[in-house]
């Protein structure tokens, strides 16, 4: 009867929910609120509703049971605990091997598409595999860890020594399950930064600049949220001159904490809002800006599902037309010579490669190097990154 429980509580919550707060936030509340949940109560009925949004746009003719129900056994092994909750069909259709589930579902719904979990096909960057990133979206993406220069031994020692399973994936980053309780064990930003494997292959083309300069880089990260990209240069550049922004205080003290546990102590901060007419920044010209712009995060959304449930197509519009506005005020604070690294967690073309062409288009800038990592048949996210010179 637990599991009825466990079920019920979260058609609940899905219906309450509307996507105003992360589902994260959203479930610690009500779970602050109501104290008769245990831990695996929380747990329980926490992955019912995020496998609810991992189903996306399709089974959107059913009722919320139905599309819970359909849902759980899209994204997980129902052979276990939630094998009350199924009549025996369901039972023998299930299987390890996704393809099989969705044969299964098709037989129950026929009008059910896969690819109908993420509908924007035509708005994706070229080379995408929308049936395969669609279907991303029913597992869990890893934990991902970038070890800190000099600390590489120490943490592999200690992963091993508490019987964690990981795997180095590319030089320095650790892949570990989703579920792994790291930061009891490692000295979070100092040895270890939790950061997905392919925004840590951004770091390559930090590298390309620093290999051919010489002297103290000035870099400016101009949307520097919580300083991720900027303890990747300092990883990769060395010593530079650096400088952070974000338009939201609250984000930039969590940075300067941040930078604290990482040992950073020279960097300047500055609250600014890059997209307002006429920006200006002390300290310009730079020779290099990183520019991880706002974006719709949809190559993330394996880890925030309900973003792709609650997405609507005009944000695409809207994302685009902030990050025209952004690139149109940092471009003047760029030393002739210097660079723009650009940067966005996107899977949607209007905010990767159409941003790149129109820079190109404009004239005063040569592309360096563009790359599209995709993250969907590796349990990582999607990232987007361009290097442009400027002259």
């Amino acid at each position: 009867m637990r599991y009825h429980s466990y079920f019920n509580t979260a058609v609940v919550l899905i219906r309450s929910y509307d996507g105003s707060l992360p589902l994260t936030h959203f479930l610690k509340q009500y779970f602050a609120e109501h104290k008769k949940h245990g831990s695996k109560d929380r747990k329980l009925i926490g992955h019912l509703c995020y496998c609810y949004y991992r189903a996306g746009h399709a089974f959107e003719d059913i009722s919320v049971e139905e599309r819970l129900k359909a849902a759980l056994f899209l994204c997980s092994d129902i052979r276990k605990e939630w094998a009350i909750l199924y009549e025996d069909n369901w039972l023998a259709g299930c299987s390890d091997d996704l393809s099989q589930r969705i044969t299964f579902l098709k037989k129950i719904y026929p009008s059910f598409n896969p690819a109908a979990i993420f509908p924007w096909e035509k708005e994706l960057s070229k080379g995408i595999d929308h049936q395969a990133f669609a279907l991303s979206h029913c597992i869990q993406p890893d934990l991902f860890l970038r070890i800190r220069p000099g600390y590489s031994n120490a943490v592999k020692q200690v992963l091993e020594k508490e019987n964690i399973v990981f795997a180095e994936t590319i030089p320095g980053c650790l892949s570990l399950p989703n579920s792994s309780k790291v930061d009891r064990l490692l000295a979070l930003d100092k040895e270890v930064v939790i950061q997905d494997k392919n925004s840590q292959r951004v770091g390559a083309l930090m590298k390309r600049i620093g290999n051919n300069r010489s002297g103290k880089l000035s870099v400016w990260d101009c949307c520097a949220a919580s300083g991720g990209k900027s303890l990747l240069a300092i990883d990769e550049l060395g010593d530079i001159d650096l400088t952070v922004s974000d338009l939201r205080p609250s984000i930039l003290q969590n940075l300067k904490e941040r930078f604290q546990r990482a040992g950073v102590q020279h960097f300047r901060s500055i609250i600014s809002d890059l997209s307002r007419p006429g920006f200006r920044i002390s300290g310009s010209p730079f020779d290099l800006v990183i520019c991880d712009a706002p974006c719709s995060g949809s190559g993330t959304w394996g880890r925030t599902p309900e973003q792709l449930y609650f997405f609507s197509d005009e944000k695409i519009e809207a994302y685009s037309g902030l990050q025209q506005k952004i690139l149109s005020n940092i471009l003047p604070h760029i030393t002739d010579g210097g660079h723009l690294l650009y940067i966005t967690c996107s899977v949607f073309e209007k905010e990767n490669e159409a941003q790149v062409n129109r820079l190109l288009q404009q004239g005063g800038f040569l592309l360096v190097e563009m790359n599209l990592y995709e993250g969907y048949t590796g349990k990582a996210d999607t990232m987007f990154a361009a290097l442009l010179k400027k002259g």
